[in-house]
């Protein structure tokens, strides 16, 4: 009996764990949620029963920081509601139908990222529960980085720079970058302090600070950092502007050069003289002169300005410093070279008299430091080249001034002049080179006769005149070795005029030989041509009078003239439109000449003459 109720109660129990086993509930859920803070997160739960149930509820449960877990929604077939009274009962929404349910977070903060639980219970039918991990994200501001203000000696562990990302979430990080190139802690080379800050909000702020043992190849590098942050579905990093730091290394090295003028020095010239070390901050600078090195000389800024200089600046000068370091004096050279040009020596010096058709050899030279070139020239034209002018077979246009132009044509402005004056010692000469002159003048006219002559020493003029005794010298003029003179005399009868031109080496003469025109007879040839210009005139006259008769002739015989003494006095009045002439008058023209015309105007005025012309 006993043993039948075993059995009994064991079937009971099989026949309800197999049941057991058959009703179940299958959950599926995302094991993360990833949204930026602000934004609305979607936590989906999907399940499904083995057996339909007859009874069905879903509750959506928070696990707090403490581990405590709390309701926050509920749902069943007959009605779904939020729970009261949570940090969640004004932030959530929950959707759903048969098999699945949503639920919904609006305005998610940084105190969200919890586990959120999706519990279905179906009775008989089955139950379970699945989470889902909501993770928040909220980006930090952009990294901002500030170097050190002073300088930075090389050698030691030092702080360069300083790095800051404020409220990121979750926490960021901090890289360190060289030229782009990402600055890995070393041991006693690099070093990077980290420091975190969890604000009330819950928002992180990262200070990174960096030390560096700075090489002097660093004084040009620049510096920067990256904030990397995480973000849904990645990894995200913002750099930060990039710094140049300052580089304090010792003066190893010290350079000179000459700044002003460019190119070649010469005396006169102002000269600038720069000195630079390799060194930073630069170190003070002194300048001397290699012979000198005792004697510092006045400068202002790593700069030596030498006004007007001479030959005597020539030489080495030097620049020093002190090489902190080592204790030892750092010193730069330069070789200033400054360049002349000493004024032109001309052989002969100043005036020298040579006689005509004698030649003379010049020459100018100038001592200079660099090669030189020679220019002759007279009357600013240029006559030859070289250090040397040779005068061959003098005249007196060879007497003048002579100058010579020295220049440097690989240094501009580099020039001196030298002059000789050359004389040209000989008897008078005149300037035309007809000596005689035979001239044909109207009887009391005046006329002008000049005389020019040259030579050294000067000429004297004086006038011989044969023929009149009316005449005066009225211009008189000289130069160097040049006489001018100009007479004026009234001609009377044939006349002599003499001009002699004396010095010590000789004597020119000029003559003139005036012969008077008497104007008592006018010469034959100019009476036949006045004849004949008369004889034409008259022609002339004759033609003109026979086409005027003409003309008064067809006006007669068309009847366009009047008859009688009236018509006569129309002709008169077709002519003369000014005055009206008296009878008398055209009577005396009419018995001017006895030609043709006046008898074809006889016929027109008609044979009857008035009465009171009988």
């Amino acid at each position: 009996m006993a043993c039948r109720k075993d059995t009994l109660l064991l079937v009971i129990l099989l026949s309800f764990v197999t049941f057991y086993v058959r009703a179940r509930v299958d959950i599926a859920m995302d094991e993360t949620v990833s949204v930026y803070s602000g934004d609305p997160a979607r936590i989906h739960c999907q399940y499904s029963f083995s057996e339909e149930p007859r009874m069905m509820m879903v509750q959506w449960f928070v696990k707090y920081p403490n581990g405590s877990r709390e309701r926050i929604s509920y749902r069943d077939l007959t009605m779904e509601k939020v729970d009261e009274g949570t940090d969640y009962t004004d932030r959530i929404t929950v959707a759903g139908n048969n098999n699945s349910e949503t639920l919904t977070i609006h305005s998610v903060k940084l105190s969200d990222e919890r586990e959120f639980f999706c519990q279905v219970n179906g009775m008989a039918a089955g139950n379970g529960e699945r989470k889902t991990h909501l993770m928040v994200f909220d980006p930090p501001e952009g990294p901002v980085i500030e170097g050190v203000p002073s300088g930075i000696s090389v050698g030691h562990l030092s702080k360069v720079a300083s790095c800051e990302a404020r409220k990121g979430y979750p926490k960021p990080n901090i890289t360190w970058y060289r030229d782009e190139t990402p600055l890995v802690p070393m041991n006693g080379e690099i070093n990077v302090v980290t420091l975190v800050t969890r604000e009330a909000s819950g928002y992180y702020t990262v200070q990174s600070e960096l030390q560096y043992k700075v090489p002097k190849e660093d004084k040009d590098s620049f510096f920067s950092c990256k904030v990397s942050y995480l973000v849904p579905g990645g990894v995200r990093s913002a750099p930060s502007q990039t710094i140049n730091i300052t580089v304090h290394y010792p003066t190893t090295t010290v350079e000179l050069w000459r700044e002003l003028p460019k190119g070649l020095v010469k005396e006169g010239d102002t000269v600038e003289i720069r000195c630079q070390g390799d060194g930073n901050p630069p170190p003070p600078f002194t300048f001397n002169r290699e012979q000198q090195p005792e004697v510092e000389l006045e400068s202002s800024n790593a700069l030596l300005v030498l006004h007007e200089v001479t030959r005597r600046d020539s030489g080495v000068y030097q620049c020093r410093t002190l090489d902190l370091d080592t204790g030892e004096d750092v010193v730069g050279n330069m070789h200033l070279t400054v360049h002349y040009l000493d004024p032109a020596v001309v052989v002969p010096k100043d005036t020298e008299v040579m006689s005509k058709g004698e030649s003379l050899t010049a020459t100018c030279n100038a001592l200079s430091s660099l090669n030189t070139s020679t220019v002759w020239l007279k009357d600013e034209k240029e006559i030859g080249r070289g250090h040397t002018l040779f005068l061959d077979d003098a005249t007196f246009d060879t007497a003048g001034e002579y100058f010579c132009k020295v220049s440097v044509p690989s240094l501009r402005g580099l020039q001196t002049t030298g002059s000789v004056h050359i004389i040209v010692q000989g008897a008078p000469e005149m300037k035309d080179e007809e000596t005689e002159a035979v001239l044909e003048e109207r009887a009391g006219k005046w006329v002008n006769l000049t005389c020019e002559a040259r030579g050294y020493p000067r000429p004297i003029i004086a006038w011989s005149i044969y023929g009149t005794q009316n005449w005066r010298e009225v211009v008189n003029r000289v130069t160097e070795d040049t006489v001018q003179s100009l007479v004026t005399l009234k001609v009377s009868s044939d006349t002599t005029a003499i001009c002699n031109a004396t010095n010590d080496m000789g004597v020119e003469t000029k003559t003139y030989s005036i012969k008077s025109i008497s104007m008592v007879t006018p010469p034959a040839k100019f009476q036949a041509e006045s004849s004949g210009i008369i004889i034409v005139i008259i022609i002339i006259c004759i033609l003109l009078l026979a086409i005027l008769g003409s003309v008064f002739y067809f006006l007669y015989k068309k009847g366009k003239l009047p008859c009688g003494r009236s018509g006569k006095q129309e002709i008169v009045n077709v002519y003369s439109t000014t005055e009206k002439p008296n009878k008398e008058d055209i009577v005396v023209e009419m018995k001017a000449e006895k030609t043709e015309e006046a008898v074809l105007l006889k016929g027109v005025n008609g044979d009857k003459k008035p009465t009171n012309d009988q």
